[in-house]
């Protein structure tokens, strides 16, 4: 299995991506506070789905697994401040929220399906 094939880390991806689009278009100003905290919650979904990815045992990924779910809460979080404060149009809360929303059960599917590998071992 490769990393690039996963639904959730495609997923990540791609919402890395809009956020960066998002990120770029910010004040210096607010780059440095609120889009910096943006921009690190939404790439460490992706990032610890990663690094889960390449650890051996799975007890051990799915850890990171639950990091990642960590960070799609805070990416949350960051989405609905910056919609609250006019960052992000509705059409951009909306899509991402709904993004979220679908990786959050993919996800979690993703982290049920390994448990239950990792119980029968």
């Amino acid at each position: 299995m490769y990393l690039e094939k996963l639904e959730v880390y495609k997923i990540s991806k791609s919402l890395s991506e809009h956020a960066w689009v998002i990120y770029k278009r910010m004040k210096l100003e607010f780059k440095f506070t609120i889009g910096k905290q943006f921009l690190n919650s939404i790439d460490s979904i992706g990032a610890n789905i990663a690094e889960g990815f390449g650890r051996y045992h799975y007890k051990d990924s799915i850890k990171f697994y639950y990091n990642s779910r960590g960070s799609l809460w805070e990416a949350k979080h960051w989405i609905s401040l910056l919609h609250e404060r006019n960052f992000i149009n509705d059409k951009e809360f909306q899509g991402m929220t709904n993004n979220l929303k679908i990786l959050g059960i993919k996800l979690n599917n993703f982290i049920n399906s390994l448990r239950k590998i990792s119980e029968s071992k």
